[in-house]
């Protein structure tokens, strides 16, 4: 099956009065129809700006995308995200690629309701008339569980809950059944039993209108529950994608292992000390040379401090960027 999405050596640069931040230092990964992609890593990692790069949700400047391409395929052709200008990627946004906000409450506008926040997609999106755009925005907030459609449709931002916020943040990003939706951590600020209730909600959707999920997080627990592959970011650049069980039964690169490592385990056995990674993520005001992860790897050695890892195949869909085959124990011999 053709992919949906195509992102290859997506490179973005921050230029600020202390210097370049190299955020994303080639970035390339691929969505395929109806499946949900997880990007984990720590926070900086660059998960949250890969996505508002394809957007062109980002300040520009200080931002700035110096290189790759985003094809994104759908019934209406192919198109490069990256080179569209603001009137063509503004047609894309909500219509075709729905956002998912981490931050309801300020990615909401506190002076319109709802029901009007929603319905704007509609209109610019589908050109549908006033009282279309109020059934199908009374149709969208019980379909995420907001109880009292009818009523709540006026309310504003501040008269919900954090929940509901966030659920109605779901219906503005799936009004126009768009092929993509990114949600970049829509459970972070909510407490466990929304966050589950909201997990659920976003797949029965998916399941209903067959849309790809990107799924930004930093929660492996939520992780494996969720997505069908996994991709694993350091310092602007992935590290390792696999399908979901094969990063969790055989994680190939050392970040990954020390981010399971430190991930409580309720099937485990007895009492086990978690296991924190040492030392902090790299300066991005310097452009990668070596091993970004070499700082803080386990298994480093003289080759991680002289060369950037390139990708490479351990399995079928499963690629790390790493030098150390950490299941035999000593470095690759095919890089």
């Amino acid at each position: 099956m053709a992919p949906i999405l195509e992102v290859s050596d997506l490179v973005t640069r921050f230029y600020t009065f202390d210097g370049v931040v190299h955020a994303l230092n080639g970035v390339s990964f691929d969505l395929q129809a109806g499946e949900t992609l997880a990007i984990v890593g720590e926070s900086g990692s660059g998960k949250s700006v890969t996505m508002m790069s394809l957007l062109h949700l980002l300040p520009m400047p200080p931002a700035r995308i110096e290189g790759g391409s985003a094809l994104f395929h759908d019934d209406s052709g192919t198109i490069d995200l990256l080179k569209l200008n603001r009137a063509e990627i503004s047609r894309v946004r909500g219509g075709r690629i729905g956002f998912i906000f981490q931050d309801a409450l300020s990615a909401l506008n506190p002076v319109m309701t709802v029901g009007r926040q929603i319905a704007e997609s509609l209109e610019r999106h589908l050109g549908l008339g006033h009282e279309q755009c109020r059934r199908r925005v009374v149709e969208l907030l019980e379909k995420v569980g907001i109880p009292g459609a009818k009523q709540r449709y006026r309310n504003y931002p501040h008269q919900f809950s954090g929940g509901m916020r966030q659920r109605v943040m779901i219906a503005v990003a799936m009004a126009c059944n768009p092929k993509i939706v990114i949600a970049d951590e829509p459970t972070t600020a909510l407490d466990v039993t929304v966050q589950a209730q909201i997990v659920e909600l976003t797949q029965q959707l998916q399941r209903e209108l067959g849309i790809a999920v990107i799924w930004i997080t930093h929660d492996l627990g939520v992780v494996a529950g969720i997505a069908d592959r996994v991709l694993v970011m350091y310092a602007g650049r992935p590290v390792e994608i696999a399908p979901v069980d094969d990063l969790y039964d055989h994680p190939g690169h050392p970040y990954t292992i020390g981010l399971l490592e430190a991930l409580p385990r309720m099937d485990a056995a007895g009492s086990k000390r978690l296991i924190s990674i040492e030392g902090s993520p790299p300066d991005l005001m310097a452009p990668p040379a070596h091993c970004q992860f070499a700082w803080r790897c386990r298994y480093a050695f003289e080759r991680c401090w002289n060369e950037v890892p390139p990708q490479v195949s351990v399995g079928p869909q499963h690629h790390i960027t790493c030098f150390y085959d950490v299941n035999r124990e000593r470095p690759r011999d095919n890089v």
